[in-house]
């Protein structure tokens, strides 16, 4: 529906600011700035804990025990989404949020007792970092998405992702600067007391929703829980949803492995460098021995080399963010949004199957990482505009956690069959390249649902109308 002409002089100076980036109405910029900070901070503190898992995980495994983790994950999130689900349909959504945050707040906690201890970590770690950030991102975006009407999802997610895309920038350079003189498990601290302050953001949103007479079938609908119902049932039963679901295993799928291509080239550097250092004598006392300080050379390298290639990535996702997304998604629309990542991935490792060094691979995963980090999460996100409560929460934490880490799972069977029959880098690209073709018929068939799904929403929302109107 066309905006009143006289609406611009309702809109306030934040309002008339955020006109530069998207289409905000009058009312919309308050709710919209505090989502946007409240991701922001979440990815903030995403970054820092990841690049903390990157060198715990690959000092003390190497790339291959790295993937070989992830297929863990996958298993615990069976187990941890039908809970998440259980509680769902107890609560309302605000104290669904709160307990979340604050049960991934203790267990930062938990492993820094565990690590003055001197308890190995970073396998476990991975783990959880794993399912922390899936959960605690999914369960954002099922927030904004309760908030939301469809027309305001698509003209204000832009706007909320370059929160995520800004903290991102800032969470990789804060773990790299710190990463040294605190060490990994003080950022753990910082990770945690992050969290805290993001349990302000959504609890001041709900109070606004809930009490601004906008949206007032949501915010009632906020203050209860959702029906009864199992997240998998909804995704299995819903060919809309199962085809998302399958989206992202093949897309997460491509990214696993290429993140393994690019963590096994890192770690093949790191110890080549640290094999070329000259070692401190053995009489000297007041050093490591030479193992350790290998050990400690390869650490290091690990962790500056992401923390500088997530700053690259974060970068240009957030540039991508601010002044790409939104013009794209207004152009070509949701669905045509989610060809632009595919095709990218594509060109990059059809590349790299010929040039398989460690700077290419490097720069293709920035711009593969980049479109996924900006366009395609927002576009993705947007998928979920026209669907109903429980499955914006319950379907959409089953999609986000569990299928994901099918993907990863998968990914695992690459990596055993390329260690099992020594496959080359090259042949991995390879197997990208096949599994894009798959990703590309899947957009083809989520674009056709979506838009008879967004017809069919319009046509109920005028019904109502007319029946208002006439009574």
């Amino acid at each position: 529906m066309a905006e009143p002409a006289n609406s611009l002089v309702k809109r306030n100076s934040l309002e008339r600011f955020l006109l530069l980036f998207a289409d905000v109405r009058a009312g919309e910029g308050l709710t919209a700035i505090l989502l946007t900070v409240n991701l922001f901070l979440l990815l903030t503190a995403y970054l820092i804990i990841k690049t903390v898992r990157e060198a715990l995980v690959l000092s003390e495994g190497g790339a291959e025990i790295k993937s070989y983790a992830a297929a863990g994950q996958a298993l615990l999130l069976f187990l941890l989404v039908p809970a998440y689900g259980y509680m769902a349909s107890r609560v309302n959504r605000i104290k669904l949020i709160n307990g979340a945050t604050l049960f991934f707040i203790s267990n930062l906690a938990a492993f820094y007792l565990l690590s003055r201890l001197r308890v190995p970590l970073g396998v476990i770690f991975f783990l959880w970092v794993g399912i922390f950030n899936l959960f605690i991102i999914a369960q954002f975006w099922s927030f904004a998405n309760d908030i939301y009407t469809e027309d305001q999802g698509k003209r204000l997610f832009a706007i909320v992702a370059f929160g995520g895309s800004l903290g991102a920038v800032l969470g990789p350079k804060v773990a790299s600067t710190l990463f040294e003189p605190f060490g990994p498990y003080l950022l753990m601290l910082v990770t945690a007391a992050l969290l805290g302050v993001c349990l302000i953001f959504p609890n001041i949103v709900n109070r606004i929703e809930s009490h601004g007479g906008r949206a007032a079938k949501k915010a009632s609908d906020g203050s209860q829980p959702l029906a009864k119902g199992g997240a998998f049932k909804l995704v299995i039963g819903k060919p809309y949803l199962l085809l998302i679901a399958f989206l992202l295993i093949v897309s997460n799928l491509v990214n696993a492995t290429g993140e393994f291509i690019l963590g096994k080239t890192v770690t093949q550097e790191a110890r080549r460098l640290a094999d070329a250092a000259p070692a401190a004598s053995v009489d000297d006392k007041a050093k490591p021995p030479p193992e350790e300080q290998k050990s400690k050379k390869v650490r290091d390298y690990i962790a500056r080399f992401y923390g500088d290639f997530l700053f690259t990535v974060s970068l240009g996702s957030g540039l991508a963010q601010l002044f790409l997304v939104s013009r794209i998604m207004k152009l070509c629309g949701v669905p045509a949004s989610l060809y632009f990542l595919p095709i990218i991935a594509l060109t990059g490792y059809s590349i790299v199957a010929f040039i398989p060094t460690l700077a290419f691979i490097h720069w293709a995963k920035v711009l593969e990482n980049s479109a996924d980090y900006s366009l395609q999460n927002t576009a993705r996100q947007a998928l979920f505009l026209p669907t109903t409560r429980e499955e914006k929460y319950k379907a959409k934490a089953a999609i986000d956690t569990f299928f994901v880490r099918i993907g990863d799972l998968l990914s695992t069977g690459v990596v055993l069959l390329s260690v099992q029959f020594s496959l080359a880098l090259q042949t991995l690209s390879v197997i990208n390249v096949s599994l894009i073709a798959l990703w590309l018929l899947l957009v083809i068939g989520i674009g056709g649902s979506y838009r008879a799904l967004a017809a069919r929403q319009i046509k109920a929302a005028s019904q109502s109308d007319s029946a208002g109107r006439l009574a």
